[in-house]
């Protein structure tokens, strides 16, 4: 997955770094992510969310706010609405150098922030919230004790997450100020909340809340026993492949542009990439074609997919069916449909009768074919020998090459 790293000025005049995940082929939409809070563009969450999304055909662009991460300036002057703020300008960035995000996610205080940015944002079409407060101020409950000292101080160092951070009082202010749940009321484009249950840090009932101040389309998803910070990276997973899978109905996907009559075909490109979910879990896109590949439970998978060797059977299935229906077809005979059982496994070579090897073992796949219709015997016969001429047939008994290089 390629990634572009970047900076581009913030709401405070300060270079905010951001990385950019790019599919591996043209983008299907635009992104925009917000971390959560005191957390960055690089924590487990961001980075696993964006590259499923990624591996999906949809671009994300993630960045840290101000004195965060990798960007410039001070934690201790920034506000949830500096916040809003430059998420603004995170999508007028993408709106100048590609397209603007048609999808908004935020985690935590950015769900809060990218709801409250949706309105400025006109070309985004859906949002996406994880974990996310029903108000900004519900923040401040992570250092509620010290919030009075900070009211009287005027500022306060704290320990979030075992790390110190400023806490001033316009922080405070600038969080009460905000009414989300009067802007979620009008913020006109769909709304998908993914919120766990046991969620300790941010209540299940800010879920809630956002749930009911909004108007439809709106979806709510459990993240059933996840953490607040989505730490377990299955967790992370599932939230893509759900907010993959919802936004797809509300974002104008690229669709394929037909060739020319008379074009040569120019054979698509499969990705194959790691999704983190799981040991063996891997998403494959072929074109605009999304679908997963995983290994079985007792090999140490989660099964939520094929495994290789079934795409392998299901490529000389699929091959096979289209042969003999373009063959039939042309034939005119009467082949109402066409059902191929295939199987893979290992045998002896010397059990092989009719094979060129002799010893070790070797690869058999059986494959089964039903065909329905008034056919008769020399019909079938034929297309049993048409079924033999499928061009995945012919690659896998034929001598194949394979090159193999590592990525620039």
């Amino acid at each position: 997955m390629p990634t572009e790293r970047f900076q581009f000025t913030g709401s405070g005049g300060h270079q905010l770094a951001a990385a950019l995940d790019l599919p591996e082929s043209a983008p299907v939409a635009f992104a925009l992510f917000a971390h959560c809070f005191t957390c960055s563009k690089d924590n487990l969450a961001a980075r696993r969310i964006a590259a499923a999304l990624a591996a999906r055909g949809i671009a994300v662009l993630r960045f840290d706010f101000t004195g965060l991460g990798a960007s410039e300036g001070e934690f201790a002057n920034a506000t949830f609405s500096s916040n809003v703020a430059d998420l603004v300008l995170a999508a007028d960035h993408l709106r100048q150098v590609h397209q603007a995000p048609t999808l908004l996610i935020g985690h935590s205080l950015g769900g809060a922030a990218v709801l409250a940015a949706a309105a400025q944002i006109p070309e985004a079409k859906a949002v996406a919230t994880i974990a996310a407060p029903s108000d900004p101020s519900h923040v401040t409950h992570l250092f509620a004790e010290h919030v009075d000292t900070i009211r009287t101080e005027g500022s306060v160092e704290v320990s979030l997450a075992g790390r110190p951070f400023t806490i001033k009082r316009e922080f405070l202010d600038d969080a009460a100020e905000h009414n989300l749940l009067a802007q979620v009321g009008k913020l006109h484009k769909a709304l998908l909340i993914l919120h766990a249950p046991g969620d300790d840090t941010v209540g299940i009932d800010n879920a809630t809340k956002l749930f009911l101040a909004a108007k439809h389309p709106k979806s709510f998803v459990s993240l059933d026993h996840a953490d607040h910070l989505l730490g377990d990276r299955r967790d992370a997973s599932y939230a893509a492949d759900v907010i993959a899978a919802w936004a797809e109905r509300y974002l104008d996907a690229a669709k394929p542009v037909a060739a020319p009559a008379g074009a040569p075909e120019v054979p698509r490109s499969v990705v194959v990439q790691e999704t983190g979910g799981g040991k063996f879990q891997n998403a494959i896109s072929v074109g605009p074609h999304r679908l997963r590949a995983d290994e079985p439970v007792s090999v140490g998978g989660a099964d939520s997919g094929p495994g290789p060797y079934d795409l392998l059977l299901s490529a000389l299935g699929a091959c096979t069916s289209m042969t003999v229906r373009l063959y039939a077809d042309r034939k005119q005979l009467p082949l109402e449909r066409t059902t191929v059982t295939l199987s893979h496994a290992k045998i002896h070579a010397e059990d092989c009768a009719d094979c060129e090897t002799k010893v070790g073992l070797l690869d058999r796949i059986e494959r089964i074919i039903a065909f329905e219709g008034d056919l008769d015997a020399e019909q079938r016969a034929k297309l049993i020998e048409i079924a033999d001429k499928c061009p995945v047939h012919r690659t896998l008994t034929s001598e194949v090459k394979i090159v193999t290089r590592q990525a620039e």
